[in-house]
């Protein structure tokens, strides 16, 4: 499971959109973001459809992710 807490761009607050973890300063939840990537939207796409979030950001929570998933690799791959 991805930490959010560590990703400076998004956060969680009680009663808003359920707890669910937002681009920062917004009511946009992250899942958007993947639902959209994963039905062949861009990154630009995104930006252009849901205002308020940046291109940075964006990448940033992307960068997240990617960083999360190498650990985890790392982690179990007993070769390395």
């Amino acid at each position: 499971m991805t930490d959010w807490s560590k990703c400076p761009v998004v956060e969680s607050v009680p009663g808003k959109v359920s707890g669910a973890w937002v681009f920062k300063d917004t009511r946009l939840p992250l899942y958007v973001l993947f639902e959209n990537l994963a039905e062949g939207a861009t990154v630009y796409d995104f930006i252009d459809w849901f205002g308020g979030v940046e291109e940075s950001e964006v990448r940033a929570v992307l960068e997240h992710v990617a960083k999360d998933l190498r650990s985890k690799v790392a982690y179990a791959d007993p070769v390395r």
